[in-house]
């Protein structure tokens, strides 16, 4: 493993940390099944009975890397790096926390969907900028988002694709507490250790039974967001959004309003 993915057990608890500090921990491929490794380790490992998953930094994670997204996207979900990834968050047995500092934005929100608690800073500051980039949701995000926080509050954070804080956040569901900055992880851990007091397979049996009733149903929508996902990639709206992110401007979407879908 690269040190772009740090791992460290203590106390039955595995610390996974998303490592790429001078890219706002942003995901390449590599970085994924880095990661799909680490949780697949960790399913097997009798000496780990929670995950946290964190960023350096103090930033979450700034989504997927735009040109490694562009260069390494594929037809195939099931064998991409980003879909074994989520395949492995999805079926993962053992609790996972989520302890995030700094930015978390795109997949870096829409994997929260299928992680078990999440702690965040104060200052967090969260976005879905799929439609800003001229994509659409991923990750089961179009059929969990709405069924957590609402319809219309699902619709203003994917269609308009702006900024929200931590105490949004909240208030809609998506993470279960708010603490100082800088103390995310310390509360991630204190909430890990909680839960290695508890039986562990009544926890697992109850982690199962709260995704059960919707398991086939995320599987079958993930494999419909990425089938569209990864069309759009080669949209000219998607062309416009990454040619104004490498220049540095303001994107132009109406040059392309006569654009199929």
């Amino acid at each position: 493993m690269t040190n772009e993915i740090l791992q460290s057990i203590n106390n039955e608890i595995l610390t996974i940390t998303i490592n790429r500090p001078k890219k706002k921990n942003a995901l390449t491929a590599s970085m994924y099944n880095q990661l799909t490794a680490a949780l697949f380790g960790a399913e097997g490992n009798p000496q780990v009975n929670c995950v946290i998953l964190t960023g350096a930094n103090d930033c979450f994670s700034a989504g997927n890397d735009l040109m490694d997204l562009m260069e390494t996207a594929t037809d195939n979900f099931e064998q991409s790096a980003i879909g074994q990834f989520l395949d492995m968050l999805c079926h993962f047995t053992k609790p996972v926390i989520v302890a995030i500092e700094g930015y978390a934005i795109g997949i870096g929100v829409t994997m929260l969907l299928h992680c078990d608690l999440v702690v965040a800073a104060e200052d967090a500051n969260f976005q879905l900028p799929f439609v800003n980039l001229g994509l659409c949701p991923e990750a089961a995000s179009s059929l969990l988002l709405p069924k957590l926080i609402g319809p219309h509050k699902a619709a203003e954070w994917l269609m308009l694709g702006e900024p929200f804080s931590a105490t949004e956040a909240l208030e809609a569901g998506l993470i279960n507490r708010i603490v100082r900055s800088g103390n995310a992880l310390n509360e991630a851990i204190s909430m890990a250790e909680r839960l290695l007091d508890q039986p562990s397979n009544a926890l697992r049996l109850t982690k199962q039974l709260l995704k059960r009733h919707q398991a086939q149903q995320v599987e079958e929508v993930m494999r419909i967001e990425a089938t569209l996902f990864f069309d759009r990639l080669n949209s000219t709206e998607a062309e416009e959004a990454l040619q104004a992110f490498m220049e540095k401007r303001q994107t132009n979407f109406r040059i392309t309003r006569n654009s199929q879908i």
